[in-house]
């Protein structure tokens, strides 16, 4: 199944430094390197990222109007881009220190659980991106002007998965030096390793 990413300005500023990198590449490297493609990015004036963007995989939307809406317009540019995306990761661009293997590890947790929304947790506490098929994103003419990106996860029925990644659950307002390590999953996403040569240990000779 291919996971797109789709990356939403919200209140961060696309281009604030973010240890050495503007937020919006970083983000983008992130995601790329966890196994997202494509990687769309929805901001309010794609001229502006431009140059943070280039020799990148990543496309850009214009949106002004509600989150949300901005949300589904870079959703359907995912889709078009890539027909067989069976999924989307809503990642609002204010997250910025999210570890890629987190990434990945929804990617897998979702292929395990086709068509459940998978999100990250870190110390019990719900974090972003969260994985959404593309079956669950809403029609647009069900968003108005009040929605945000947090109106298009279902209420229920979400797997939350502890990945853990602090940065997951704290964005750019806190440095990356301040966060605590990186622990990474406490069991493999995937499910338990296969037991190579299990088998053949048990034959007699």
């Amino acid at each position: 199944m291919t996971v797109a990413a789709v990356v939403v300005a919200r209140d961060a500023d696309p281009l604030a430094e973010a240890v050495g990198r503007p937020a919006v590449r970083r983000v983008v490297d992130s995601a790329w390197a966890g196994g997202a493609m494509p990687i769309v990015v929805v901001v309010p004036d794609a001229a502006a990222v431009e140059s943070a963007l280039a020799g990148s995989p990543a496309r850009t939307v214009e949106a002004s109007g509600a989150e949300a809406a901005g949300v589904l317009q870079g959703v359907s540019l995912a889709a078009s881009v890539v027909v067989e995306t069976g999924a989307v990761l809503l990642w609002p661009m204010a997250m910025t220190w999210v570890d890629p293997e987190t990434v990945t590890s929804l990617i897998e947790a979702s292929g395990r659980q086709p068509g459940r929304v998978v999100r990250p947790a870190y110390a019990g506490e719900p974090g972003w991106p969260v994985l959404l098929p593309i079956e669950l994103v809403p029609d647009p003419s069900a968003v108005d002007e009040t929605n945000s990106i947090d109106d298009l996860l279902p209420a229920e029925d979400v797997v939350i998965v502890d990945l853990g990644d602090p940065g997951s659950v704290s964005g750019m307002e806190v440095e990356m030096d301040a966060l605590p390590a990186y622990e990474g999953p406490p069991e493999p996403v995937g499910g338990p390793p296969p037991e190579w040569g299990a088998q053949a240990a048990e034959t007699p000779d």
